[in-house]
């Protein structure tokens, strides 16, 4: 028997969790982090070495040179041993002094998080709240950059991660560009997951994770400067030590770290960059957004409601019928079929579930997800999902997915 899946090396995204009763197997279908294909679980368990040894040496800055094609950049990219949140403070502290003016896009929980990290560090933040699962129109960047026009940053996510909506990154690029603030955008949930060419589109400081397309465990944060961006960072006044980029810089440029590096997370990071330019990234882009096609069809087909008015690509957040509560759903998904996907935050908890894209999903664990939402909302609420739709759903899901190109591999036993 054989089995497609979406990149080579990229087997089924199950995962087993030991208790003391029995071993489990779940299918992980989370927006991050994602699961891990079996050779970067392989890297992941090699022996230790040291990363100021030359064979290592080499390995990092051939990452850091490959980092530049994923960013679709000329500037160096960095790689802090942190979270994605790690990253998002590094752009910060990097950029700002207490007292400048920021803008921030607020549609969710990490629109939130930025805004207060840049509150934190003293800056004065004029909030762009947008309702969850709406994208900001550019006309609000736009007008927010006129009243202000000595705004030293503007704040995005590409995706808000909690709501699942794509924002215009492009389109606000072309607005902060005629101004002097910068663009900084939080990828996350974005990087590698669909094209955001950070020169062509002039994007001043971009932030990626590793725990999202990259499919690596939680532990990198990436982060890459403009020429403009730099120009500020080098006189910048937030208190950095850590995150100081200037001393990342000068050490990055002698082939080393300033710190200890994350030598097992850098060596996994190398396979995948493998990964990603050898099939090429718009292969990689292509299957995401096939199984974000598949998962919104599938939905509908259910009489399901898709949540944001501009769905990413990495992500589907999709609306809990009226009567149903959500975080039941969720864990009735979890404990009765071991699917694990994640629900809604604050004023969304209970409201919508969310499914990833990212990672590797092959088609089998698209069905089995569907299959276990349609019985666990029909075991809170009976004659939710009738027998018909979830045929059509399994049929959409069939006919969608094989639009995107697989590699045959052998099916692994169950």
């Amino acid at each position: 028997m054989v089995r497609h899946y979406p990149f080579p090396l990229i087997a089924s995204r199950r995962f087993s969790r030991l208790n003391s009763v029995a071993m489990k197997t779940y299918t992980l279908m989370t927006p991050g982090p994602v699961p891990l294909p079996p050779e970067v679980l392989q890297n992941l368990a090699l022996p230790m070495e040291h990363h100021r040894t030359p064979e290592f040496v080499a390995l990092f800055g051939r990452v850091l040179e490959r980092m530049k094609q994923v960013y679709l950049t000329k500037e160096p990219v960095f790689i802090h041993t942190s979270t994605g949140s790690g990253g998002m403070e590094s752009a910060l502290v990097n950029c700002l002094s207490p007292g400048d003016k920021v803008v921030a896009v607020v549609s969710g929980k990490f629109g939130e998080r930025w805004a207060e990290m840049a509150e934190t560090f003293g800056a004065r933040v004029n909030r762009i709240e947008v309702p969850w699962g709406r994208a900001v129109r550019v006309e609000q960047i736009e007008e927010a950059l006129k009243r202000d026009p000595d705004t030293v940053a503007v704040l995005t996510q590409a995706c808000e991660t909690s709501t699942g909506v794509l924002h215009p990154v492009r389109e606000l690029a072309k607005v902060v560009s005629k101004h002097k603030a910068l663009f900084a955008v939080d990828a996350i949930t974005a990087l590698g997951a669909l094209p955001i060419p950070m020169d062509e589109w002039g994007i001043d400081v971009m932030v990626g994770g590793s725990q999202k397309a990259f499919m690596l465990p939680t532990g990198l944060a990436f982060v890459s400067f403009s020429k403009k961006a730099w120009a500020i960072a080098e006189t910048a006044k937030c208190p950095r030590f850590y995150f100081d980029l200037r001393k990342e810089r000068a050490a990055n440029a002698a082939g080393e770290s300033y710190y200890s590096t994350a030598v097992t997370q850098i060596r996994a990071l190398d396979l995948v960059l493998d990964i990603f330019l050898k099939q090429g990234l718009q292969r990689v882009y292509e299957r995401i957004q096939t199984l974000s096609k598949a998962t919104i069809l599938a939905a509908r087909d259910m009489g399901l409601e898709i949540f944001p008015e501009a769905p990413s690509p990495s992500l589907t957040a999709i609306r809990i019928p009226e009567g149903i509560d959500g975080q039941k759903v969720r864990a009735e998904m979890e404990t009765a079929h071991q699917v694990v996907v994640m629900g809604g935050q604050d004023q969304l908890k209970g409201k919508i579930i969310r499914i990833g894209h990212m990672g590797a999903i092959s088609d089998s664990d698209q069905v089995r997800t569907f299959e276990a939402l349609a019985k666990s909302l029909n075991k809170l609420k009976s004659g939710t999902v009738s027998e018909a739709q979830l045929a059509s759903a399994r049929a959409r899901l069939k006919t969608v997915l094989a639009e995107a190109p697989a590699v045959v591999m052998t099916e692994e036993k169950p």
